[in-house]
Order: C-alpha cells, then structure tokens, then sequence
C-alpha cells in the first residue's frame, strides 16, 4: 500500500521542521484514500478528548496537542520511559485543498479517526 501512495503522489506527509522544540512529538498515522475524499487515523492512546486540536489551512491538516503523564507520585523515580510525553504536533499534506472539506471526527480507544469528505472533483 506504500507504494500506491508513493506513486500516485497524493499524500505527502509533511517531515516537520527543525524549528519546533525536540519535546514535539509526532503520533503515527494511518491515511486512507476513500470514494469520497480521505480517511486518517492517528493513533492518540492516552490523550484526553479535550487536549486535541484539529485546523485546516489550505491543503495541510494539522492535528496538535498535549499528552500528560496523570500517573506521578512523589519521590517516585523513573526506570524506563519509552512514551512520550508533552506536546504533538502531526501536519498532513494533501493534493487539493481541503477548506471547504467536511469534517468529521471520532475518537474511540486512543484512536482518531478523520474523515474528510470532499465535495468537489478537484480533491478527489
């Protein structure tokens, strides 16, 4: 499926820029091209509902937020610590622009799910 992507060259997943601060982390995604438009899921296991931010400029999505370590006693000190904690920050980059896009979200199980429906043929 890769190199359906790859070849079409309909999604570029944006590499984000070195001027955001290293504690910005980038959740992995899923992006799937559907009859209507574009199907992305992110993978947010941990993130309070409240605590994601979706926008839309032209033809980048951005999904941002914050995940917080909620689990933390005093005097406790750390052995491992593989999750990554703090800020987020994923950007997506489509072929058409997705402003008049309709948008539609569900997260279930550390999953958002993100639907873009777009109306006109240009998108598509």
């Amino acid at each position: 499926m890769t190199t359906y992507f790859s070849s079409m060259k309909q999604v570029f997943i944006n590499s984000e820029e070195q001027t955001y601060q290293e504690s910005v982390w980038q959740p992995p995604a899923d992006i799937y091209r559907i009859e209507r438009g574009w199907l992305v899921k992110l993978d947010l296991a941990g993130i309070r509902n409240e605590d994601i931010h979706l926008s839309v400029h032209e033809q980048r999505l951005v999904v941002q937020g914050l995940r917080r370590d909620w689990i933390v006693e005093a005097g406790q000190q750390y052995y491992s610590m593989e999750i990554a904690y703090n800020r987020f920050r994923r950007a997506i980059e489509f072929p058409a622009p997705l402003e008049q896009a309709r948008i539609t979200t569900k997260y279930r199980d550390g999953m958002l799910l993100i639907w873009l429906e777009i109306t006109s043929q240009e998108g598509l």
